[in-house]
């Protein structure tokens, strides 16, 4: 009988002192390095020709936002510099949606290092941006959205682009030649190309105001 006693209770000791290291272990465990802190967790996806181009299609690029304003903005901003607010092409033009310095003082913006280094103004930027252009091309928005040139149909958003990569005066000229006179930036991107890529996106936001400033 005692020594059934003494094993019964050699037994729970054992299973007392399992468990009070298994307990230790759990509290002591460090799991530092299972931290995503330090990791590069955003991704973006750069525009190139055949050598990884996803916008070598005629589809825009816009994941997940569809044909809202924001998908246009950003599908515009990724194909003007892959979402780069800091980005600076060889001829100058600066920022997530490469303004020209002359474009940026139109819309109250002199100082185009500050520019370059404020997210938040390049943002107000591009809407101030696409007000004028808007108010600039209303007459030629209101004739053309709808009507085909050049084989495809024309929107507002196309419009709105195209003001963006040519300025209005080109996207007037290429409306009322009925695209025979096709401005041409210098990468060789044209009027027609912009029309055609971001056609159909929803810029009821946008409202035309010829005084439009981003400051």
């Amino acid at each position: 009988m005692i020594k059934n006693i003494a094993s019964y209770t050699t037994l729970a000791l054992t299973i007392c002192f399992i468990l009070s290291v298994s307990l230790s272990s759990r509290e002591t465990m460090d799991l530092s390095k299972y931290s995503t802190k330090g990791l590069d967790l955003n991704y973006t996806v750069r525009d190139g020709g055949k050598d990884g181009n996803l916008l070598a299609s005629n589809e825009p690029f816009s994941p997940y936002l569809g044909k809202s304003f924001v998908g246009f903005k950003e599908a515009l901003a990724f194909k003007e510099s892959g979402g780069d607010y800091f980005s600076v092409n060889t001829f100058g033009y600066l920022g997530k949606y490469q303004f020209g310095k002359e474009t940026l003082k139109m819309i109250g913006i002199k100082n185009p290092t500050k520019f370059l280094k404020n997210p938040k103004l390049q943002e107000r930027a591009f809407i101030a941006n696409a007000e004028r252009n808007k108010w600039i091309l209303r007459r030629d928005i209101k004739n053309f959205v709808g009507k085909r040139i050049n084989g495809i149909i024309v929107t507002e958003s196309g419009i709105l682009a195209a003001a963006h990569l040519a300025g209005p005066g080109n996207v007037k000229k290429y409306l009322r030649s009925y695209g025979l006179d096709n401005f041409a930036d210098g990468y060789g991107t044209t009027v027609h190309d912009y029309m055609k890529r971001f056609s159909g996106y929803d810029t009821s936001f946008v409202k035309p105001n010829k005084k439009a400033k981003a400051i």
